[in-house]
């Protein structure tokens, strides 16, 4: 089980950490940061730039966390904050199932962060050298409820109308 557990880890966690380097660096035919940011603004995600920098940074730490097996509880809230709040900013209205870009793959994502959690990191872990016990159902379900909620706080500052509409609604008013 704890071999299982580390080629979950290292596999989930350096995807996500990936995922994370696309958006701030542009590695592995990522846009990098300014396009990100430009691609949050025209989903209404504002100021757009620094909702990127925020998204990228947690999925690149939350999956280095993960891969590593240090703080488990830590990275799965900093990877389901990511998870929620593209479930509801971009895959929710468009159903289930991914191959429509619906909620199926972010919702496997942020199952895998909560079991991790629930689990533990196993034997193989930084967190099993540090002698840090962080695991169990309670950890699984307050790291990744934290994570929630924190995803969905970041819906409500930014989401607004991009610039030139609001303008546009202004002057016809």
């Amino acid at each position: 089980m704890n071999i299982a557990l580390l080629i979950l880890r290292i596999v989930v966690g350096g995807l996500f950490a990936g995922h994370g380097a696309q958006k701030l660096f542009g590695w592995f035919g990522g846009h990098g940061l300014a396009k990100t940011g430009g691609f949050f603004e025209s989903i209404g995600f504002r100021p757009g730039r620094p909702m990127a920098f925020a998204a990228g940074a947690a999925e690149l730490g939350g999956g280095l966390l993960l891969a590593f097996g240090l703080f488990v509880p830590a990275a799965a809230a900093l990877l389901a904050g990511v998870m929620v709040s593209a479930i509801a900013a971009v895959h929710w209205r468009k159903g289930l199932w991914n191959q429509n870009g619906g909620i199926e793959y972010p919702l496997v994502l942020m199952t895998v962060a909560f079991a991790a959690t629930a689990i533990g990191a196993g034997r193989y872990s930084l967190d099993d050298a540090f002698g840090i016990d962080w695991h169990g159902l309670w950890w699984a379900f307050g790291a990744v409820g934290l994570g929630a909620l924190g995803g969905l706080a970041s819906l409500v500052p930014g989401r607004r109308r991009p610039a030139r509409q609001e303008r546009h609604l202004r002057e016809a008013a």
